[in-house]
């Protein structure tokens, strides 16, 4: 698995977490006091929040991050879902590959079938 595939895969899951824990909270302070959620979530969270930050340390330099583009991946393990953002903002400033490129042309005049 490339790097950037590693990151991209790592970043999801922790926003994943990050959803399961906030749903699990939702439930037990608003809803009901019903702590299952965060039992399961909380450790689940933690483990892939250690996972992603340990990720970030390691597919910085494979993938040429400057300090200032690993430090804003680091601050995104922070709020919740930040990580999916950072990840769609990597690919599209080219800070991460986004997979097979598609076979379609960008540019109109080269899908135009006028001789």
């Amino acid at each position: 698995m490339t790097h950037s595939r590693w990151f991209r895969a790592v970043a999801i899951a922790e926003a994943i977490s990050w959803t399961g824990l906030l749903i699990g909270m939702l439930f037990k302070y608003v809803l009901s006091d019903n702590e299952v959620g965060v039992k399961i979530f909380g450790p689940i969270h933690g483990g892939i929040f250690v996972v992603y930050v340990v990720t970030v340390l390691i597919v910085r330099g494979p993938l040429r991050w400057s300090w200032p583009v690993t430090l804003a991946a680091l601050a995104a393990s922070v709020p919740p879902l930040f990580t999916w953002f950072f990840e769609i903002w990597a690919v599209r400033t080219g800070r991460i590959d986004a997979g097979p490129k598609a076979a379609v042309p960008s540019r109109p005049e080269a899908n135009s079938t006028a001789a």
